[in-house]
């Protein structure tokens, strides 16, 4: 089978993500951003159901972009913290 036939792999779960080396220097920050995914994995359950009504999902797809927009930011944020130690360049 050649490179382009194999089948895509899936992104894996935000929770199964490695936790940069950021969030164990701030173990807090660590939890905000776990308890964001957790959010955002209830919300999907939910959607998955059918159980809600039209309204309530629109709602609740709402709610999720927020989430998901606070746990980007979080993420970028960590990405660009300076190491413990380092100071700005700048």
């Amino acid at each position: 089978m050649s490179d382009a036939m194999q089948p895509e792999e899936t992104d894996p779960p935000l929770a199964d993500l490695p936790i940069p080396a950021s969030a164990e220097r701030n173990p807090q920050a660590a939890d905000q951003l776990d308890e964001l995914i957790s959010r955002l994995e209830a919300a999907a359950e939910q959607l998955r159901s059918g159980d809600l009504s039209t309204d309530a999902a629109a709602t609740l797809v709402e709610e999720c972009a927020v989430l998901a927009n606070r746990a980007g930011a979080e993420l970028e944020r960590r990405v660009h913290a300076p190491a413990r130690g380092q100071g700005s360049l700048l």
